[in-house]
């Protein structure tokens, strides 16, 4: 019988074949199938919401993306897939809802750091963004996290105020969330990004 190592794995093997090191990751081992998968299998709000489908990762990104280009829609191509690939670090190290992210301490953001910095970098993306930019993805991102809270993790709209912000009226209107499977979900994923991709390069 071969004895396990005693050091602790710091990789993680892909379903593309891929072997991504999770402490220092290479934009070789980066494949946005593997992205997509990840992602539309790892659920928001720690599973706590509505419907007979997790609200995944992926899906969340898919609408932070349309929200930044619905209110920036002269933005490049490029800031709208860093939009799309916000959370894409954590199709490995997976989702931590806020309370605990603020607990866990610099660790967690290391990783991801390094983790963003391969993907962009696997793709030609830049590393660094311009502040608005920065700030324009944010404010998607927290509008995003107001329309999942209120219309499918049970918070009451003055509760999700406090917390993320009011969002614009007109936004509630245009953005409605609906629930689908991950393999509709990870389709989607790919397809937007490949067609920002193409746009891109």
């Amino acid at each position: 019988m071969v004895k396990a190592s005693k050091s602790p794995r710091a990789w993680q093997r892909m379903l593309s074949g891929r072997i991504l090191d999770l402490l220092d990751p290479s934009p070789v081992d980066i494949e946005i199938i593997d992205i997509a998968h990840g992602l539309s299998f790892l659920a928001r709000w720690n599973g706590q919401t509505v419907g007979d489908f997790p609200y995944s990762v992926a899906e969340h990104s898919l609408l932070v993306e349309q929200i930044y280009s619905y209110l920036n829609p002269k933005a490049s191509t490029k800031w709208k897939i860093i939009a799309l690939l916000h959370d894409a670090p954590e199709y490995v190290i997976g989702d931590m809802i806020s309370p605990v992210k603020s607990k866990v301490g610099p660790g967690y953001e290391e990783l991801d750091d390094r983790l963003m910095s391969a993907i962009l970098l696997r793709y030609g993306l830049p590393s660094t963004l311009p502040q608005k930019v920065k700030k324009d993805i944010k404010q998607a991102d927290k509008i995003s996290a107001w329309l999942e809270a209120v219309q499918i993790a049970g918070f009451e709209e003055k509760e999700a105020d406090k917390i993320f912000g009011t969002p614009n009226k007109n936004l509630k209107e245009v953005f409605s969330i609906t629930l689908r499977s991950p393999k509709a979900v990870r389709r989607s994923f790919e397809e937007r990004f490949l067609q920002l991709l193409q746009h891109f390069n």
